[in-house]
């Protein structure tokens, strides 16, 4: 096999593996399109799209010969750096997930590759005179060809959303008088990383425990400081409000017995660590808001439209007992005098989290009613997250126990997704069937074919004002 033909299969599966990245990761769970922070990543995609779509093309049936052969080189020394460049940004705007790393670095080898295997036959094809020769390869060529198409669409794709994001003003939050000190966890999250810019933008001084140090400060422009583990911290550290939000990612493999393991350990294990520190610090902080789910209540039968307020009970599932577990942990705060509210989150809307990929099926078109559709689903936009711990705070010591963290307008899944299906002007109707879910998932399935009709009772009744307390302005806000 010659080194141009090897050079070439390696070229496919260099498209086979970016079409993989640009699919699963940039659009459906990074969602990067419909994210305030990634415009220049988005810049410098549609910038690569476009030379690896002229490469795809020219290399599919070409063979460049004198300057040409030059000029293709001096086209990868270009492309290379801009995937450094991607690599820097990427760093500093956002923690990627493990499978996208693990696809860069394939990337990166499969892509030195086959640069290596062209740059050997450069030397050859410069002596010969500055030509475009014809010299197809058969089927792989037309491969290569769709190839050029589709990444030359990926990157007008990335360029209009690049061009369309805007810099959005931040809701103006303030969380309380004078500078105060906060202790975060669960920072470089979807909630916290939001949580964090507000609170630097409102003047307060911030501390984050994260695994990843380096990346965190560098996220947050090194404008927070990041340690790996709460000995780290000198018990005479004085903290005014800790606020807890870590915790495994609660969708994804099955409820095995190790999979629930992991889940209390990041979340009860890691609160039992908070509250044990706080117990020996010399300075107690005066509030810790910490988080909970609306899986607090288990399931709602179906057809039972009544509304779960705090008050509502727990039940004997999972994930109800997680939750349980969770805030009883946090509560262990109470005894050094320290106030704690526990945060009930429903389904936290915005351009990360759930919410893309849940809307994916309607901009397909395929948007209906998941399961039966009548299963209820209580949501809340992301602001309203921010801005309700923002209330908190400055509430002070007159907060304490269960909050849910929901929109006052509950919706059945059918409705929601007919709202969805409106915003984004596509069809309603097709119903997805819940047993596939319910095989491939088992108990956790209940997260997305089962509900519950949680209200807001305290935020409401204390005179919290909803920013987003519709679904449609919601997601209107969001440019979903």
């Amino acid at each position: 096999m010659n080194t141009h033909l090897l050079a070439m299969q390696l070229m496919a599966a260099q498209g086979c593996l970016g079409a993989f990245d640009t699919l699963y990761h940039h659009e459906l769970t990074e969602a990067l399109p419909s994210r305030p922070t990634a415009r220049r990543e988005l810049a410098i995609h549609a910038v690569r799209a476009t030379i690896y779509s002229a490469l795809f093309i020219g290399l599919a049936g070409w063979s460049f010969q004198g300057g040409w052969a030059l000029l293709l080189l001096l086209v990868f020394g270009v492309e290379i750096v801009l995937t450094l460049w991607d690599f820097v940004v990427e760093d500093r705007t956002r923690l990627l997930p493990a499978t996208e790393r693990v696809t860069h670095t394939v990337l990166a080898m499969n892509g030195g590759a086959f640069i290596a295997l062209l740059a050997i036959g450069t030397p050859e094809l410069m002596a010969l005179p500055t030509a475009l020769v014809w010299q197809p390869q058969g089927d792989l060529s037309v491969f290569l060809a769709l190839c050029g198409i589709g990444v030359g669409m990926s990157g007008l794709r990335d360029a209009y959303a690049a061009r369309a994001i805007a810099p959005q003003a931040a809701p103006a939050l303030h969380f309380g008088d004078g500078e105060q000190s906060f202790l975060l966890t669960g920072a470089t999250g979807f909630i916290g990383q939001r949580l964090v810019r507000a609170l630097l933008r409102d003047g307060h001084r911030v501390t984050v425990l994260t695994r990843s140090p380096r990346q965190t400060a560098w996220m947050f422009d090194g404008r927070v400081e990041c340690v790996a583990d709460m000995e780290e911290l000198p018990l005479s550290r004085r903290f005014d409000v800790v606020i807890n939000l870590a915790g495994a990612r609660i969708l994804g493999w099955r409820w095995t017995a190790a999979r629930r393991a992991v889940l209390r350990r990041s979340r009860v294990e890691l609160t039992r660590k908070l509250v044990a520190w706080i117990a020996a610090a010399q300075h107690k902080p005066k509030l810790m808001l910490s988080a909970s789910a609306i899986g607090y209540y288990g399931v709602q039968a179906r057809g039972d439209a009544a509304e779960l307020s705090e008050q509502a009970s727990p039940q004997p599932v999972f994930m109800s007992d997680l939750c349980r577990e969770w805030e009883q942990a946090a509560q262990g705060a109470e005894a050094y005098g320290v106030q704690v509210a526990r945060m009930r989150f429903g389904l936290v809307l915005g351009t990360q989290g759930a919410l893309p990929m849940m809307l994916l099926p309607v901009k397909l078109g395929l948007g209906g009613p998941l399961g039966c559709g009548t299963q209820w689903l209580s949501w809340i936009h992301v602001d309203d997250v921010i801005g309700a711990m923002a209330w908190l705070c400055r509430k002070g010591g007159s907060v304490g126990g269960a909050y849910n963290f929901t929109a006052p307008q509950t919706l059945t899944q059918g409705e929601f997704n007919r709202v969805a299906a409106s915003v984004l002007r596509r069809p309603y109707g097709m119903p997805t069937p819940g047993w596939p879910m319910r095989l491939l998932l088992g108990e956790q399935a209940d997260l997305l074919l089962e509900g519950q009709r949680v209200v807001p009772a305290r935020l409401t009744a204390d005179g919290y004002a909803f920013l987003y307390p519709r679904l449609d302005a919601a997601l209107r806000s969001l440019r979903v």
